[in-house]
């Protein structure tokens, strides 16, 4: 059985091939990444390890912990659970929960990110390759680094999946998560930085006395441990060795655990993924709304934003902004000035968040067929709560920025970029959620919940999405930057004029442009849509 679960893994990735030609190219091209990531990986470490494998231990162990956080954390808030073999479609089959549990496990090293993680977990060992029992211990320790990415991402993302349907539970833990994911920035900057004085031997020699006290601690940990086996055997430390073999043994096994019972309460009494069954009172947004076709969309579209949890992503990466762009900040030594770069990329996600607006409809965009909708109408209704509340709050963003970073030169340059970026991301959007529309997570699913087959067709929507919004705004860009870089007065207020216009015209146009896809591709859109539920 866990051998047809391999199979079965396998034959969904194969399909993958089948389903479409961008998808197709879309898997090729990330295939080639990883494989171009891994090369560059494993030829750095062979080429330390035979010129300092000490330090290069150190800079492995560091790293590798790196890798097997992101695998733990960043499945839960990007992905989410893996539904491609969702475990209560075997329910009817009574297959025990011990070998569903092996066959998923197995059938989690079938996808590109756990090949590339167990081909470059095995490929960095040959770092110690002039050291035979280094190198069997640098071995294990890529075995068990794997297993621990694998076992420890399905165990976090199937024990947390139901207080992810919770949105209070679901925000702190995103705030909870968002600490050590923006610690990854700083680390991997720094980490550079050292490795550019490894360009003689006594810049190695610094680097080393640095990095040793905190690959020593973080060596003792569940993310390190296994990275750190080969530097114990170098030392000579086989009671070391042993102790963080028994650390990566019961990391595993208590990964497995959580997993288990995780499964088992994931099988029996299975969550629904919806809300609290708190009483409503009043209509809401459609009691404060005209009744009209167009009030009635843009309130059903303010209770999406305000009660859906799967449009609480775009809503909980605004006020995370501040941090992140902070912590990167911190890490190039720009400081506050990158503040700057908060408004337009605050109008930027909301504006972005409409683009497949039809997909989260799910079955209910069946009213708007039944009911005869028109396209100027449903666009209109999608982007008018978004501007409404985003414009005020990005202009605040501009404020603010500018305030911090001592920048009130560049508020009329950052004010245009800011109403350029979103105007030309609502209608951009406004036209792309009315000709591509790929898969989302269900109504009163988790919204970090990958649906199969997904990830390739949402990949490309939103990089041509991206790409698209980024072309339309290449003429603010080009006055704001030397606006803000210069500094330049003059082209800070022609940077203004310009996109304002450009932000009203793109939108004008890209809602218009979309209403009329929509009235022609009506048909096909509700087809598309009821094929995805």
């Amino acid at each position: 059985m866990v051998a047809q679960l391999v199979r079965l893994k396998l034959t969904l990735l194969a399909n993958t091939f089948r389903r479409s030609v961008w998808q197709t190219i879309g898997l090729v091209i990330g295939s080639l990444y990883g494989l171009g990531v891994l090369v560059l990986v494993v030829a750095a470490a062979v080429a330390g390890g035979t010129a300092d494998p000490v330090v290069t231990g150190h800079v492995v162990t560091l790293a590798g912990a790196l890798v097997v956080l992101a695998w733990w954390v960043v499945p839960v808030f990007a992905f989410g659970v893996d539904a491609t073999l969702d475990p209560r479609r075997f329910v009817t089959f009574a297959i025990p929960r011990r070998t569903l549990l092996a066959g998923l496990a197995l059938a989690g090293l079938v996808s590109i990110p756990a090949a590339v993680t167990t081909l470059g977990a095995l490929g960095v060992s040959f770092a110690w390759w002039r050291q035979p029992a280094a190198l069997v211990a640098a071995l294990v320790g890529g075995v068990l680094a794997t297993a621990l990415c694998v076992v420890g991402s399905r165990a976090a993302t199937t024990a947390l999946a139901p207080l992810l349907d919770s949105r209070r539970y679901r925000e702190v833990l995103a705030i909870v998560a968002v600490v050590p994911l923006l610690l990854i920035g700083p680390a991997v900057g720094w980490l550079a930085d050292g490795v550019e004085v490894t360009v003689d031997g006594a810049g190695a020699d610094a680097l080393g006395a640095a990095i040793a006290p905190l690959a020593g601690v973080v060596g003792w940990t569940p993310l390190g441990a296994p990275w750190a086996l080969a530097s114990a055997v170098h030392d000579g430390a086989w009671a070391l060795l042993v102790a963080r073999v028994a650390i990566c043994l019961a990391t595993l096994a208590l990964a497995w655990v959580v997993w288990d019972r995780a499964l088992a309460r994931e099988l029996v009494t299975p969550h629904g993924g919806g809300s609290s069954a708190t009483a409503a009172k009043g209509l809401g947004w459609f009691g404060r709304l005209p009744a009209t076709p167009l009030g009635a969309v843009a309130a059903r579209t303010a209770t999406y934003w305000v009660r859906d949890p799967r449009y609480a992503a775009s809503i909980a990466m605004v006020p995370l902004l501040p941090l992140v762009l902070l912590a990167v900040g911190t890490t190039n030594g720009a400081g506050g000035v990158i503040l700057l770069l908060m408004a337009p990329l605050a109008a930027w996600l909301l504006g972005f968040g409409i683009s497949n607006d039809v997909g989260y409809d799910n079955t209910a965009f069946a009213l708007h067929v039944a009911t005869g909708v028109r396209g100027r109408t449903d666009r209109w209704g999608r982007v008018l709560p978004v501007l409404v509340a985003g414009l005020p709050l990005c202009v605040a963003f501009a404020v603010v920025g500018c305030a911090v970073a001592g920048r009130w030169d560049a508020l009329p340059a950052m004010l245009g970029l800011t109403a350029g970026t979103l105007g030309a991301s609502l209608g951009i959007s406004s036209a792309v959620s009315a000709r591509l529309v790929y898969p989302v997570p269900k109504p009163g699913e988790s919204p970090f919940k990958s649906p199969q087959g997904a990830t390739m067709a949402t990949m490309l929507a939103q990089m041509a999405t991206m790409g698209i919004i980024l072309a339309v705004s290449v003429p603010t860009l080009a006055l704001a930057l030397p606006a803000i870089l210069l500094p330049h007065a003059a082209l800070g207020w022609a940077a203004l004029g310009v996109g304002l216009v450009t932000g009203v015209l793109v939108l004008l146009l890209g809602v218009r442009w979309g209403a009329r896809t929509y009235d022609r591709r009506l048909p096909e859109l509700l087809q598309q849509v009821m094929a995805f539920g």
